[in-house]
């Protein structure tokens, strides 16, 4: 909104300093300054209301060294998280941009869902909150929501590059800067290690005969709404200790933000041989509100905890997290730069997996891991939870530094 207030006043005024907002970079600086501010002062509030309506965390026992004192620790905390993302969105985005929405879309559309769960756990005493089976037709929901906007939207197009059509070769400008086509419609998206680190979806259905670019979308869907399941119950799982989800999330969105706004700049993109996307830069102030959100959240969910974000939170960031890569066409990155995700859900499926099958073989289940989710596996190693964050940090940087490098293995 401030955005607009301000373009006028730049137009019809000249106000001196209103044209800074014209700037991706200033008001991504304005948004994440924000978002600190929201989560960090408001935060507190939100905690002592949460507090007052005995909002407090149900602990499992586990056996794990520190757990009873958790007991009664406010959740839903991810209403922090949602509330100071939202807000600097509305004010320094331009609303119009279909990649906001989507992201606007997605951030109230989870909570939603991690919200009735939390609720019904704690309000209505149900342990198991909202059956899994709901859970999973809200993922799929919005992964048709996104996956057909992404797919039908005008606004929606990349621009390839203009190739020689003799001898194949990549047109060159005077300064050294690729020329490209005019903004297509396209299921074409980043791939790591083949040949231009590019693939097209339309290329998976050339089986269904020569009009088989009718049925790409299907396929383009599909793949939509395994990527927002998978990641968003990865994030979930990944909350299971103080700081851990927070801050890999942090860490994975000044990721996506720098590939959000070199995606979305024809200079920097053409710098670094990557995919144009016209109006991708805009999303990098809703990351970066995002980004600002989570680390604000994590002044109170940093050990010890003050607050869980519950799966208001989890499932949120988990979405957001999905459909920004989506949308950057940077969804088959997320194995290396979700590699925390990663582990933890497939920690879970090979406990269960190992466990059913020598139960069933051997009349004993056995196990690969101490506990999973992999953090609780180090935990009862015993290892500090601190410790394990910091460390599960530290390998989230470097699957970050790692996710950039792939962009130029080709």
């Amino acid at each position: 909104m401030l955005y607009y207030l301000f373009d006028y006043l730049d137009r019809m005024y000249d106000l001196p300093g209103a044209g800074l907002f014209q700037f991706i970079t200033f008001r991504a600086a304005m948004a994440v300054i924000l978002s600190l501010f929201i989560a960090t002062v408001y935060g507190k509030r939100i905690i002592r209301f949460l507090q007052r309506k005995q909002m407090g965390e149900t602990i499992r026992d586990l056996g794990l060294a520190g757990q009873n004192e958790k007991a009664g620790t406010p959740t839903m905390g991810g209403l922090i998280i949602i509330l100071a993302t939202v807000v600097p969105v509305l004010l320094f985005a331009k609303l119009e941009n279909i990649y906001v929405i989507m992201l606007l879309v997605t951030t109230l559309w989870m909570g939603a869902i991690g919200f009735i769960d939390d609720y019904l756990k704690k309000f209505k005493n149900d342990k198991a909150g909202l059956p899994g089976k709901f859970k999973v037709i809200g993922q799929v929901g919005l992964g048709i929501i996104v996956g057909a906007t992404m797919y039908f939207h005008p606004d929606i197009t990349v621009k390839t590059e203009k190739v020689n059509p003799i001898n194949n070769q990549e047109i060159v400008a005077q300064e050294s800067q690729r020329e490209f086509n005019e903004a297509e419609k396209t299921l074409i998206t980043t791939m790591p290690f083949v040949s231009r680190n590019e693939i097209n979806y339309e290329k998976l259905v050339t089986w269904a005969g020569e009009e088989y670019k009718k049925y790409a979308w299907l396929v383009f869907i599909l793949i939509v709404i395994v990527i927002i399941t998978a990641v968003s119950n990865g994030a979930n799982l990944t909350d299971g200790i103080d700081g851990l989800a927070a801050g890999t999330s942090a860490i994975i969105g000044v990721t996506l933000a720098i590939f959000a706004w070199v995606s979305g700049n024809v200079i920097f993109s053409d710098y670094l041989n990557i995919m144009y996307i016209p109006n991708t830069g805009e999303l990098t102030i809703f990351i970066m509100a995002f980004v600002g959100a989570l680390i604000g959240f994590l002044w109170y969910n940093a050990f010890p905890a003050q607050v869980f974000m519950g799966d208001t939170g989890s499932l949120t960031i988990g979405g957001i997290i999905a459909v920004i890569a989506i949308a950057i066409r940077k969804e088959w990155l997320i194995p290396i730069l979700c590699g925390i995700f990663v582990m933890e859900n497939l920690s879970v499926v090979l406990q269960v997996s190992w466990f059913k099958y020598t139960r069933k073989k051997y009349g004993e289940g056995r196990r690969i891991f101490k506990m999973s989710p992999l953090h609780h596996h180090y935990q009862v190693k015993g290892y500090h939870e601190s410790k394990i964050v910091t460390r599960f940090w530290i390998v989230g940087i470097v699957l970050a530094v790692l996710t950039i490098v792939t962009l130029k293995i080709r």
